[in-house]
């Protein structure tokens, strides 16, 4: 256990909004794909309960051939524009968007299969816009 500071220290500190994550064996993501974390490793965004939301690929990554962790993915976090399931409407701001693919989005978890992709914050003619 760590004691409390006696003395100033330098902390590192980050900008919050780019992270690499470890790959999942199998897994191929695609440059602009929903990015989910499954088991702490970077899966394409799918309909699946338990997955959290990691942000948008920078780059893509294809881990097919590999094992857990052979490739990293960089992911963007921020408010990204998303396709409609066709059940958002502005009436939904403020609210949870949940995964149906990678690039898909919708207002309803379907019954706890769906993951939280983030928090609705516009409907426009570009998409769900999501902040993640």
């Amino acid at each position: 256990m760590m004691v409390a500071l006696t003395e100033r220290r330098r902390t590192k500190r980050r900008d919050g909004t780019v992270f690499a994550h470890p790959v999942k064996a199998g897994a191929r993501i695609w440059q602009g794909a929903l990015v989910m974390l499954e088991g702490g490793y970077a899966v394409p965004a799918r309909e699946a309960a338990g997955l959290v939301a990691a942000g948008v690929a920078r780059a893509g990554a294809d881990n097919a051939a590999g094992a857990d962790g052979a490739l990293t993915v960089e992911v963007e976090r921020g408010c990204f524009a998303f396709e409609n399931a066709g059940d958002i409407t502005r009436a939904h701001i403020g609210q949870q968007a949940y995964a149906v693919d990678d690039q898909t989005v919708s207002a309803s978890d379907n019954n706890g299969a769906r993951s939280a992709a983030g928090t609705i914050m516009d409907v426009n003619e570009d998409g769900v816009w999501v902040r993640i």
